[in-house]
């Protein structure tokens, strides 16, 4: 009895976070400092469709060169590929892309990294998202707009 009531309760918690399917997931945050208005306020970088079942599909993302990517992100990529040292101690933390936003691998394949911006009292929004094993940079995803989209990074 206390294994269903837990069941049910996770499931009521978990259709009101996602707001019973209803885009509630896209909110979502991957950083205990974002808020919501934080990570809703930029469209999608990739092509979303709804198929004709009600699921969301979802298309490729964009991408961005890396002569394309600000100065700070280049250096994040060079850190990243050199182990480090990095400039935040969050840096190189679990990512867990619980938005669904790049493509799905196991837990523990991605990992998100701080891309310093310039006059910025904090962390900023900016960060660079790697897949793989550490200081591999052939899968890497930029966002700057703190977790809301992604470009892919190419090689």
């Amino acid at each position: 009895m206390k294994r269903a009531w837990t069941v049910l309760c996770m499931f009521a918690l978990s259709a009101a976070l996602c707001g019973c399917g209803k885009k509630g997931s896209q909110d979502a945050t991957q950083d205990s400092g974002a808020s919501a208005s934080q990570a809703s306020s930029q469209p999608q970088a990739s092509s979303d469709a709804v198929a004709a079942s009600g699921a969301l599909v979802r298309g490729p993302l964009a991408s961005v060169g890396q002569k394309q990517l600000p100065d700070e992100a280049v250096e994040t990529l060079r850190l990243i590929k050199a182990g480090g040292p990095y400039p935040f101690s969050e840096d190189g933390v679990l990512f867990r892309n619980s938005a669904t936003l790049l493509p799905q691998h196991a837990r523990g394949y991605y990992h998100a990294y701080t891309v310093r911006t310039p006059g910025s009292a904090d962390r900023g929004q900016r960060r660079i998202v790697c897949g793989g094993p550490r200081k591999q940079t052939g899968d890497c995803y930029y966002t700057d707009d703190y977790y809301a989209s992604f470009k892919r990074i190419a090689q």
